[in-house]
């Protein structure tokens, strides 16, 4: 987590950004992906939102580290009819939130399938997280946390259960993969830097899209339920 070091902003134009991140939302129809960024990159969450048709991204600006990252934050419809648009839509992403809706049991058994198609397309190493959105109808559960937690630890994901209608855990979901590529971009840098030897290597702020090295290995990622603080 991006503890002290992290904030959060819903936009300065005269802002300095450090690092821009392309963060992908994929997963069934109708799971609340759209509401789920809505939640984070405006504060709002809307009762009669419509399905979204093709692609769309909205941005927000945090601080993590006393560095500006901005977050992009992409969003797409979860019908077959638009999986024409998968490569452009991957590419250049370094975060992934792959979204279920705990209510309704055929969209977690969808997340493999989702899963393989990131995989495929996107940076072996970017930065994914599990979330199985509507905790609020917990009387409605249809998805054990447990299920979940199990298929993350396997695949080696994030977890985390949230509500976009409450806006439970919807900012830790965001921060904790930002804050994630965050740190796995500055290893990579400490490490350019010490086998330069002679401080003249490139700086990389203010580049558009930073994607981690294939040789950079992941921490243990850390699992949370739609209760957790």
């Amino acid at each position: 987590m991006a503890g002290a070091g992290a904030g959060g902003g819903y936009g300065d134009a005269n802002q300095r950004i450090d690092y821009v991140f392309k963060v992908v939302l994929i997963g069934d129809s109708a799971v609340g992906k759209s509401q789920i960024l809505a939640r984070f990159a405006r504060n709002e969450f809307s009762l009669d939102s419509k399905s979204t048709i093709g692609v769309e991204f909205q941005t927000r600006t945090l601080l993590i580290d006393h560095k500006t990252v901005k977050a992009q934050i992409w969003d797409t419809a979860g019908q077959e009819r638009y999986r024409a648009v998968t490569s452009a839509y991957y590419r250049g992403a370094v975060g992934a939130m792959l979204v279920y809706d705990i209510t309704k049991r055929q969209t977690f058994d969808h997340i493999p399938r989702w899963l393989e198609e990131l995989r495929n397309h996107a940076d072996k190493n970017i930065v994914i997280i599990l979330i199985g959105n509507k905790c609020d109808l917990e009387n409605q559960r249809d998805v054990p946390t447990e299920d979940a937690k199990e298929f993350a630890e396997k695949e080696g994901l994030f977890f985390l259960e949230t509500s976009a209608l409450e806006a439970t855990n919807v900012e830790t979901a965001f921060v904790t993969v930002l804050t994630e590529i965050y740190n796995i971009l500055n290893k990579k840098n400490l490490t350019a830097d010490e086998s330069q030897g002679n401080g003249n290597s490139a700086s990389l702020s203010g580049q558009k899209i930073i994607v981690p090295g294939p040789s950079q290995e992941l921490p243990a990622r850390r699992n949370m339920c739609c209760q957790a603080s």
